[in-house]
């Protein structure tokens, strides 16, 4: 029985006792006992305990079975020489297990060959593409393989409705007129939303975790001074096996490009952004408003390689002939440059801004706008004097979040500004940033304990901790200001 199955039965097992609990509960309020909770609580409560504890079953039973049908291969396979027995183990497996995905789509009065080479074509015709490396041997092993697997599916489903039906039946015996059905789901969804922050905040830890023992094995290798303030990238990418040079991995042209595309981005969106986001939260007629703010969203919506494209093919030769006109000679910018790169990835983020700002200004109470005009101010001084710093908390997160968002692109920098790591001030030249970088040393045929390859981990964990610093710098400027006004 397919895991869909058994979990579309369990959620049908929940609402019937979520029905039957309700109307239950429901029947009990009528009685001269004061009943604790409402119909519906007891209701979820027979709900949650139908559903929940039989859906982790479900997951821990799946995964149980794949490990255990992993080890029922191995057990069957051939034996291996010493030298290539994990790998070739690992091989046949997971040619074993295509297999068997395989014959599922095959009639069940198909008489199966005995040969691989006459089995192919048989598939090919179900649409079922497999490596030519599959041997004959392997076809009984995933015959076996399928009915140990139904097998398990079996018991496996037979054991998770009969919880779910003893957890509804346990709840439906419980429902009485004092029965804390309330404070038993509402204990549950706090351990739920525990659960859910506790989730997030490993992801994180996990993330940088993952990141932090390759930055440590990069380092045993390279001189973090050398990583940090050195100002050559030169990385001397080397094939694998063919024991290249080390190279040069200066971080400053990399973390200048980062910086310097992301000030120029900025400037164009928050200006821009925040003024369009006054515009339609304290001056646009209602009409206005309702064309005005999803055509501006709508920039939000194009992919980033779509600007890169309009940088590389439209902007950046119209400002380079541009530049050359104007000299009258050679162009002082060039088609690939810094300012090219921020003035789109800029107009990219102007709906972030405008879009996070409006519904933060729209949220200032209208008493403080009433107060304001109330006392002569003009609607030009209420908004500079009243709504912007009291919406300053909010606006600082909206602009936290889009230079978070323009410090982590990458298509656009890789099509408007190029992939060169230089070291200059000219904005009118290219420069590449972190991310770009990361992609490249993690592309081709390379060594993954190499240095090449392992400074990709190195910069994550730099830009990681360079958004971190900047989470800090708002969280301080919002507290400041939060203060001032509260």
């Amino acid at each position: 029985m397919s895991s869909l199955l058994v979990l579309a039965i369990v959620i049908a097992i929940g609402v019937v006792a979520f029905l039957i609990g309700r109307q239950r509960a429901a029947a009990h309020e009528n009685g001269t006992v004061k009943p604790h909770s409402r119909a519906h609580y007891h209701g979820w409560w027979a709900f949650l305990l139908a559903v929940l504890p039989a859906l982790l079953l479900l997951a821990v039973w799946n995964v149980g079975s794949s490990f255990y049908l992993d080890r029922h291969i191995h057990a069957v396979l051939p034996e291996r020489t010493a030298d290539s027995k994990v790998a070739s183990e690992a091989l046949d497996v997971s040619l074993v297990k295509s297999l068997s995905k395989g014959l599922r789509k095959l009639d069940g009065n198909t008489v199966l060959p005995a040969s691989f080479a006459e089995l192919q074509p048989l598939l090919a015709a179900k649409g079922v593409a497999l490596a030519t490396d599959t041997q004959d041997y392997m076809i009984p092993i995933a015959i076996e393989a399928n009915k140990v697997q139904d097998r398990l599916g079996l018991f496996g489903a037979a054991v998770i409705l009969a919880l779910s039906i003893a957890g509804a039946f346990y709840a439906l015996r419980q429902i009485a007129p004092r029965a804390r059905a309330r404070n038993n789901v509402e204990r549950l969804m706090l351990w739920g939303l525990l659960a859910a922050s506790t989730i997030a905040i490993l992801t994180t830890v996990g993330i940088v975790l993952s990141m932090l023992f390759q930055t440590i094995q990069f380092f045993e290798s390279v001189s973090p001074m050398s990583f940090f303030f050195g100002t050559v990238w030169d990385p001397r990418f080397a094939a694998a096996g063919s024991g290249g040079n080390q190279g040069q991995f200066g971080l400053i042209p990399l973390l200048a490009g980062t910086l310097y595309i992301a000030a120029v981005a900025l400037l164009v969106a928050v200006p821009v952004g925040l003024m369009s986001a006054v515009y339609m939260a304290e001056y646009a007629t209602p009409k206005v408003r309702s064309v005005v703010k999803p055509a501006l969203e709508l920039l939000a919506g194009i992919p980033t390689i779509v600007y890169g494209i309009f940088a590389v093919v439209t902007l950046g030769p119209f400002l380079r002939d541009l530049s050359a006109a104007l000299t009258g000679g050679s162009p002082f910018i060039q088609g690939q440059s810094i300012f090219t790169a921020g003035l789109v990835m800029g107009v990219m983020l102007i709906p972030v801004v405008s879009s996070l700002s409006d519904d933060i200004i729209t949220a200032v109470p209208r008493a403080m706008r009433d107060g304001s005009l109330g006392l002569g101010a003009t609607r030009s001084e209420t908004i500079k004097r009243v709504i912007l710093p009291a919406a300053l908390p909010g606006i600082v997160g909206a602009i936290l979040l889009t230079a978070s968002r323009a410090i982590g692109e990458t298509m656009i920098v890789v099509l408007a500004a190029g992939v060169a790591a230089n070291l200059t001030i000219n904005p009118f030249e290219a420069m590449t940033t972190i991310t770009v970088k990361i992609v490249n040393q993690l592309t081709g045929d390379l060594e993954f304990n190499s240095p090449q390859t392992l400074v990709a981990f190195a910069l994550g964990l730099t830009l990681f901790a360079l958004t971190l610093v900047m989470n800090i710098v708002a969280l301080y400027i919002v507290r400041k200001y939060r203060e001032q006004y509260e």
